[in-house]
């Protein structure tokens, strides 16, 4: 289903994570077929890659926090018959290292960016879920030309504006700050549907709350920062190249309203984990988007 959007309203969910469901999160699959390779990124932390597939056309994903890239496994899988794909595992996360202590949005994008610069020339569409999209933001600054497109999933659109907002973030941290592991099952279980299979929630509450604590809170902090301070002049800038993929968010009635923007294409039943969850829909709405790059 299509729908009405405006770049100018729009704030991501997960800034009130601790009210409704909102971002974060990919579901674990075995890790890619082949050959993992590595390139530094800026600040020299390794990052892992691989690629698959031939095509005008490079598809990036690029996984949310606490994920990996083989989160996105059935779409690599999918999307790599026709195009060429790429994935990576931002530092800190998965294979790649990390020589940082503070993990921003801008160095995330660095990283892609580097993968990027060494897999791909043009015609790249960057798809980003959950933290992935500002990520891809930021990838996108460094990219220029070479970005065909962008395709946000679940993350940029929300019915809600944001109030006290600096004081908001120390509340959402609070409790990460604190028992991360409990703080992570709390945060992660909301996110879906009561339909939604319990042994993929399960998996995805391992993963996430398993992540390298220190990485994760300082990701999720400037993750957060970023939405409060660049989101707003990042989505006009981007109008015209950025589209988005969305659950309806059933088990939170207010998400409903995000069917008023456009430029979204929203999946019914289903949640945050959109890709993971409903991956024959995703892959279906993602095809759309593509030909309609393609017709740029």
């Amino acid at each position: 289903m299509r729908s009405r959007y405006s770049p100018f309203h729009v704030f991501a969910a997960f800034i009130l994570a601790l009210v409704i469901p909102s971002i974060l999160g990919c579901v674990a699959h075995d890790s890619t077929k082949e050959r993992i390779s590595t390139v530094k990124s800026a600040d020299g932390s390794s990052i892992a890659y691989g690629a698959r597939g031939e095509g005008d056309i490079t598809i990036v994903f690029i996984h949310g926090w606490a994920c990996n890239h083989g989160f996105w496994d059935p779409q690599i899988e999918h999307f790599s018959t026709n195009h060429r794909v790429v994935w990576l595992d931002l530092a800190g996360h998965g294979l790649s290292g990390s020589k940082r202590e503070n993990y921003t949005v801008s160095a995330f994008g660095e990283d892609v960016a580097a993968v990027v610069n060494r897999t791909a020339k043009d015609n790249i569409i960057l798809v980003g879920h959950s933290m992935g999209g500002p990520v891809a933001i930021e990838a996108a600054d460094l990219l220029g030309e070479k970005v065909l497109g962008i395709v946000a999933v679940d993350i940029f659109v929300s019915p809600l504006g944001l109030s006290d907002s600096e004081q908001k973030i120390q509340e959402i941290m609070k409790p990460f700050e604190g028992d991360f592991k409990t703080a992570s099952e709390n945060f992660v279980r909301p996110m879906f549907n009561p339909t939604a299979d319990p042994r993929v929630v399960e998996w995805i509450v391992e993963i996430m709350s398993g992540a390298d604590k220190d990485m994760a809170v300082s990701a999720l902090r400037e993750t957060l920062q970023w939405l409060v301070r660049d989101s707003s002049s990042a989505l006009k800038k981007y109008a015209e190249k950025l589209h988005n993929i969305n659950g309806t968010h059933d088990t939170t009635p207010a998400c409903k309203k995000a069917a008023s923007y456009d430029n979204v294409i929203t999946i019914p039943d289903v949640n945050h984990f959109v890709p993971q969850v409903k991956l024959d829909a995703f892959n279906r709405a993602l095809e759309i988007i593509i030909s309609e790059y393609r017709g740029l």
